[in-house]
């Protein structure tokens, strides 16, 4: 396993040792010499944002919009494809792939995404970079789409960006998977059976009732075929459950889910099975407060109405040091609450390196299925 510290003298050695790629960059720059340096996207338009034939390592991404719509963040379509292959690689909402969660932008201090904010007071903005290497044999293309949304008047939106790429004469090295990216979203997750039932008892605690010995009804993340690696985790929840509770004074921590992931079609207990929600993402127990790490991060926490634990909570995990590997397939998922005894509104993006073809991702919702609660 490769400890922090080698990772950054690893980083630190690209500094000093020469190489015989050539570095460029694909921008939104003014073509006329001007200041206008951005593309402009209509609702229900598509946009190229950068085409590059031959072998390659995309290094760093970065975009910023200027007092978009916060429905934006989901509106807004980007997808990445490799190699001339058939269907897209990566295929998020905009703002997800980022780690802008529920449309809600938080700063983020990661390794792998950073979301820094713009003018304090000025306008709505926030830049947004992605770090993840994303290396390709025969060419990349990466473009958006701004998806019409019927339910609301939009406008065209403006998009600075750039993209940074390395160009090899052939692609170095061997066994080199290609970058994914996937999003998905449930809502309402459903309980299951008699998970769904709690009784209160005379600590105020909540007795926690059900069983989960299959993990079948778990919300689920990713499912890939091929060889490749998980390398990161957004996961976005919206706790509405027992919003119309009378009994606030006993606030519900809807995180107890464990996460269950299954290797190479392996039957239950899984490779990966977590304790819960919070586990995953670093934090101490029942975490309510926001935080960002280089690995980890509970970056939006709504506590909405000032009750803890209610609303909007997006959490993030880089498994940087510990790639989940599979030779086969994987089925990465996680319960909603314990043994899936919560209703809320889940939705997720999976970070993974893969040995092409892929196994084709599941139709995306229409935009109106997409957007969060209250937007």
């Amino acid at each position: 396993m490769v400890g922090e510290d080698e990772m950054i003298e690893n980083v630190w050695r690209n500094l000093f040792t020469l190489s015989e790629a050539k570095t460029f960059r694909v921008s939104s720059w003014d073509k006329r010499g001007m200041n206008d340096d951005y593309i402009t996207v209509k609702p229900g338009g598509k946009q190229i944002l950068a085409e590059v034939e031959g072998a390659g390592i995309i290094t760093h991404m970065y975009c910023a919009m200027i007092d978009p719509h916060p429905r934006a963040y989901r509106e807004i379509i980007l997808r990445m494809r490799w190699d001339q292959e058939e269907t897209p690689s990566v295929e998020v909402p905009i703002g997800d792939f980022f780690c802008i969660g529920n449309c809600t932008p938080r700063p983020v201090r990661s390794l792998m995404m950073v979301v820094n904010p713009g003018g304090k007071n000025i306008l709505y903005t926030h830049g947004l970079n992605c770090y993840f290497p994303m290396p390709f044999s025969k060419g990349a293309l990466i473009e958006i789409e701004y998806q019409i949304c019927e339910d609301r008047r939009q406008n065209p939106i403006n998009i600075w960006y750039h993209i940074e790429v390395e160009k090899y004469p052939d692609l170095p090295g061997e066994n080199i998977g290609r970058f994914h990216a996937q999003w998905r979203r449930e809502y309402p997750t459903k309980v299951v059976g008699e998970a769904a039932k709690y009784k209160n008892i005379t600590t105020g605690a909540w007795q926690k009732v059900g069983v989960n010995l299959d993990g079948k009804e778990n919300y689920l993340i990713l499912e890939a075929e091929g060889k490749g690696q998980v390398v990161g985790l957004l996961l976005n929840v919206d706790n509405i459950a027992g919003e119309d509770r009378s009994d606030w004074e006993k606030p519900i921590w809807w995180g107890e889910g464990d996460d269950m992931i299954f290797i190479d079609g392996e039957k239950w207990p899984p490779s990966y099975h977590g304790t819960g929600t919070e586990e995953i993402f670093g934090g101490g127990a029942s975490a309510n407060v926001e935080y960002t790490g280089p690995y980890t991060g509970f970056h939006l926490v709504e506590n909405k109405n000032g009750i803890p634990w209610l609303g909007k909570t997006s959490m993030y995990r880089w498994y940087i040091n510990d790639p989940i590997r599979f030779q086969k397939s994987i089925r990465m998922s996680i319960e909603h609450g314990h043994a899936n005894n919560f209703e809320n509104d889940y939705s997720s993006v999976a970070y993974w390196y893969q040995i092409e073809p892929h196994k084709r991702f599941p139709e995306l919702p229409s935009v109106k299925d997409r957007i969060p609660i209250g937007f």
